[in-house]
């Protein structure tokens, strides 16, 4: 949700001005009070949650002065004045909005949902708009007054810190971008496209032989240096879309969109490992973040498939060579563990201990790696960590810094400073399976002229070491209970990876079939094959 902006710019909260709501039932304050009464002199001010009556009155002169146009009389109903107003103005000005008709719904306590109807009109051309949002009403710390607790998405549920709204004509052309076999990819039909499709239309837009449209749309805040896309609100006007292919398939893709809709934070990729082309992209999540391309968390024990290769490549051992599991392991004076009931091995193969993702028996090498084996395994094996993936939209290539201490052992397991995306695990897995790097793309490189990333990959003996371990993973393993009853060539990777201050842990999972490759993370999902198990197999069983 980045992008640079022209024109207003909506203010975030600021908790130093007027907002916030304070608790407790009355405060005795020694200043006059124009709305408290007065108990010796001594104004009474009213403190704590807004009541039944000042949330209907803060919202009714709120809504009053909006559907007028009036930006600043609103904003003063706010606890962020400053910002509000911005917004508020930019609705009517910039975006052309007019004729708002605002009806409250029934009150949850302080929290009230609105409908909005209005008109958006440019140069003659006018589009009827409605949509739904909500506001809370807060007391204001300095002001004791009810106050619209201001937030972006107030105006429209689809705005963030730092977004405008504008009307006119588009920045880019519209795109009707197709799958492989040149069946439509709409937003419609698949909803957790729409980023990507708003990026690919950003990128690709000019050079499609597009006209571009008259549209209501969200320009983002700029956090990456490039620009984010636009999101379109509304169309006036339509122009003339640019035909633009893609590696997506279409029924790969529908199966990811109902994958991830059963769990909440949930992000897939699936990738054709004999070419690296994306197959699937899908997210379910309320702040619209392209977390499966963009997300940066770290991946628990699928990262096990890199330490794994790193071990082979290095001699310290092979799949059925030691890789003994003890029930805990220190390592500069951090003690690890692994997942209950887990029977220590003494006599544990590699293999053992990938299959049964024994956490102390990878610790256990980390006196035997430098500080930069891991690093130099992802870079110049997999292909990762190097920041110069040119997958057509914009993508988070992995980061695994070359580290010391106890973050060396906690890196070997996929934590400590490990960070991937979903896109990322996908792309092990395909390198672990063939050899070859093959970066993910998700339009053809010779649309533009892209010069992909490049590794030198895995030698045969180690991808065979790596595909016999991931099997045996996925066939009698911790995977196999979400992978049972696939058929075909299979493997598979469990993970969970804990996250400072939260209860449960990240789920992830990643997997192939055939020429398929999956990647799943849902945060805050529990172990691998609670939430992000289900979903790769589900990708799996529909694109293998």
């Amino acid at each position: 949700m980045r992008s640079g902006v022209k024109g207003a710019v909506i203010g975030g909260v600021c908790a130093a001005l007027l907002g916030g709501a304070g608790y407790g039932a009355y405060n005795i304050v020694s200043a006059l009070s124009g709305d408290g009464g007065t108990d010796g002199g001594r104004a009474v001010v009213k403190s704590g949650p807004p009541s039944t009556d000042e949330v209907e009155e803060a919202t009714g002169k709120f809504f009053a002065a909006w559907e007028k146009g009036d930006a600043a009389t609103a904003a003063a109903y706010t606890n962020y004045p400053e910002g509000a107003r911005e917004l508020l103005r930019a609705y009517g000005e910039d975006a052309h909005i007019t004729k708002v008709h605002i009806t409250p719904g029934a009150a949850t306590g302080t929290t009230v949902p609105f409908t909005v109807e209005a008109t958006v009109s440019y140069e003659g051309r006018s589009q009827p708009l409605s949509y739904e949002s909500r506001l809370t009403v807060v007391r204001g710390d300095t002001s004791h007054r009810p106050l619209v607790d201001w937030q972006p998405s107030v105006v429209h549920p689809q705005l963030r810190k730092g977004d405008t709204l504008t009307t006119g004509e588009s920045a880019d052309p519209q795109i009707e971008a197709v799958d492989r076999d040149g069946k439509v990819l709409t937003k419609e039909k698949y909803p957790s496209l729409g980023p990507v499709l708003d990026e690919l239309r950003k990128r690709y837009g000019d050079k499609t032989g597009g006209r571009p449209g008259v549209e209501l749309v969200i320009r983002h805040a700029d956090s990456t240096g490039e620009g984010a896309a636009d999101t379109t609100l509304l169309t006036l006007s339509k122009g003339k879309p640019g035909r633009l292919p893609t590696t997506l398939s279409a029924s790969a893709q529908a199966a990811a969109e109902t994958a991830v809709q059963k769990y909440t934070d949930a992000s897939v990729v699936a990738v054709k490992p004999s070419t690296g082309e994306v197959l699937a992209v899908a997210n379910h999540r309320d702040d619209g973040f392209n977390a499966a391309f963009l997300g940066e968390r770290a991946p628990g024990s699928t990262m096990k498939i890199v330490t794994a290769a790193a071990l082979i490549d290095n001699g310290l051992t092979t799949a059925n060579g030691p890789a003994p599991c003890p029930p805990s392991a220190v390592s500069n004076s951090q003690t690890f563990h692994n997942l209950k009931n887990l029977a220590p091995d003494d006599h544990a193969t590699l293999s053992d201990s990938f299959a049964r993702s024994c956490n102390t028996a990878f610790v256990k090498f980390a006196n035997e790696v430098h500080d930069d084996t891991l690093t130099n395994e992802v870079q110049d094996r997999f292909g990762l960590g190097q920041n110069n993936w040119k997958v057509g939209v914009p993508s988070f290539d992995g980061r695994v810094p070359a580290t010391g201490g106890p973050d060396k052992a906690a890196a070997l397991i996929g934590q400590g400073q490990v960070q991937m995306s979903p896109l990322n695990m996908a792309s092990v897995t395909a390198t672990a399976v063939t050899g070859t790097f093959r970066q993910p793309v998700i339009v053809p490189l010779g649309l533009d002229h892209r010069e992909p990333a490049h590794a030198r990959g895995l030698s045969q003996s180690t991808v065979q070491q790596l595909r016999a371990m991931m099997n045996r993973t996925a066939r009698s393993g911790t995977a196999a209970g979400v992978m049972s009853g696939l058929g075909g060539d299979i493997g598979a990777k469990t993970g969970s990876a804990e996250v400072d201050g939260n209860a449960k842990s990240d789920s992830w999972f990643t997997g192939y079939r055939d020429d398929v490759a999956a990647a799943a993370l849902v945060q805050d999902g529990g172990h691998g094959i609670d939430a992000a198990g289900p979903i790769v197999a589900s990708v799996l069983r529909s694109a293998g």
